[in-house]
């Protein structure tokens, strides 16, 4: 292991890193405690997501795909909306930790959830 004040040896800004059979492995995660590059926080978390998918009536009746129960802190919901809006061709937005599309997508975003790493299993579509 490297001791506190080797890191300069390695050119290495201080933090934690792990010398493994005399390669460096990079950042620990601070959840699991894996190496960054073997961490699967971010797949466990989405395997345990329950997520509902609804149609909501919103102004002059139109209707409005809505998506609760994705965390925003392990999920980067900019980007998710991004690619729902991109498949979907629709428009969509972020607002209270609930993604908004416009139009009934509710079939086509259970899909597009599973497709990228979401259990269908807790995906409920009303």
């Amino acid at each position: 292991m490297i001791k506190d004040g080797e890191w300069d040896r390695f050119g290495l800004s201080e933090g934690p890193r792990i010398l493994l059979q005399g390669e460096l492995m990079g950042d620990i995660c601070p959840i699991c405690g894996l190496p960054k590059e073997l961490c699967v926080c971010g797949e466990i978390t989405q395997e345990e997501t329950k997520i509902v998918v609804r149609l909501e009536r919103r102004r002059w009746n139109r209707p409005a795909t809505i998506i609760e129960g994705i965390d925003p802190k392990t999920t980067d919901m900019r980007k998710l909306v991004h690619g729902l809006r991109t498949k979907l061709a629709c428009g969509g937005s972020v607002k209270n930790g609930q993604i908004i599309l416009q139009g009934d997508h509710r079939e086509a975003v259970k899909e597009y959830l599973v497709k990228i790493g979401f259990n269908s299993n807790l995906i409920e579509v009303q």
